[in-house]
């Protein structure tokens, strides 16, 4: 287990790499230029002032020169400036970070709750009117894009109810009432498609334990159908759910871009797509290093939860 535990961490390092290599080569295909995007009225400036900020902001080396010179300042905690403000980015983040984090927290905690008992009940009843619905929900749910059900939540709750307010966001330490008021539409539209699809998953799974021998022999000693379902299947059932669980993280992140911008909460997703608008590649390299090392950091967790589950499970390879 301990090998194993090392070499999934060392596995993290090239994948970081990897990926805050290619966003960082895609931002230099983009159209445009930071420099006259840092200067107002840029388009007025010669080509001279324009190649000082450049070298400035060493936007007049090759490309993977930059992204060296931005990896050796990451590693020792550094994540520059951005661009446009002059904001380190550490201290951007440290505020974002952490309204995407309760706006995730928000919409796993809601998927978790709708599609675990939702699931449960629609594979122990299976066939009947709770499966049918469960099943229309989830088609319904993973069908529809983020954006369209944001959409029809501001107009549902925002528009025509008044009941909760669709822009802005208030900090949980100032106002925990309306933080909570502003956060729960757009933690309803972030968690409802990772709701379907774990509500599937874990119909699924406990279909397929329920089929298997050892859940025979306990109908056959007359042990009720909450104690089947609950204590026999069920723990057997929860290993593959817990994989979705781990899998919905980087989704709702992905998510977050959206949601977000729709919303206006001021987190890291709206931040990645001004800073994408800007050209602030500082910007942009830290969010994805922060995202991409937590959803990193959550399937590493979910290989440990999943073999701590099942004691069959050894990872001595």
């Amino acid at each position: 287990m301990r090998r194993y535990i090392l070499r999934r961490l060392g596995q993290l390092i090239p994948t970081l790499l990897l990926i805050t290599f290619m966003v960082f080569a895609l931002m230099h295909a983009l159209p445009g230029d930071p420099a006259r995007a840092l200067v107002t009225g840029g388009e007025a400036l010669d080509e001279t002032q324009l190649a000082v900020v450049r070298k400035e902001l060493n936007l007049d080396k090759p490309m993977p020169v930059q992204y060296a010179l931005w990896l050796g300042r990451a590693l020792s905690f550094d994540l520059g400036r951005s661009i446009i403000t002059q904001r380190k980015v550490a201290d951007e983040l440290s505020l974002r970070a952490l309204v995407t984090l309760e706006l995730g927290v928000l919409g796993w905690m809601l998927s978790t709750l709708i599609a675990i008992p939702a699931g449960v009940l629609a594979g122990a009843f299976r066939g009947g009117r709770i499966d049918a619905a469960t099943t229309v929900f989830a088609v319904s749910a993973v069908a529809l894009p983020g954006f369209w059900v944001g959409i029809m939540l501001i107009l549902l709750f925002g528009v025509h109810l008044h009941w909760l307010p669709t822009q802005g966001f208030v900090a949980l330490n100032v106002d925990p009432w309306e933080n909570l008021r502003h956060m729960v539409l757009p933690a309803i539209a972030l968690g409802t498609g990772s709701a379907a699809l774990l509500m599937r998953q874990t119909r699924s799974a406990l279909i397929e334990v329920l089929a298997l021998d050892y859940i025979r022999t306990a109908r056959a000693k007359g042990l009720a159908r909450r104690a089947v379902v609950l204590e026999h299947a069920w723990p057997n059932a929860l290993l593959p759910v817990v994989t979705v669980m781990g899998l919905e993280i980087g989704r709702m992140l992905a998510g977050a871009v959206v949601v977000e911008t729709l919303f206006g909460i001021p987190g890291m997703g709206r931040m990645i797509v001004q800073a994408v608008f800007q050209h602030d590649f500082p910007i942009v390299q830290g969010c994805v290093l922060v995202m991409a090392s937590a959803v990193l950091l959550v399937n590493f967790a979910t290989d440990l939860v999943y073999a701590w589950l099942d004691p069959r499970i050894r990872y001595d390879g």
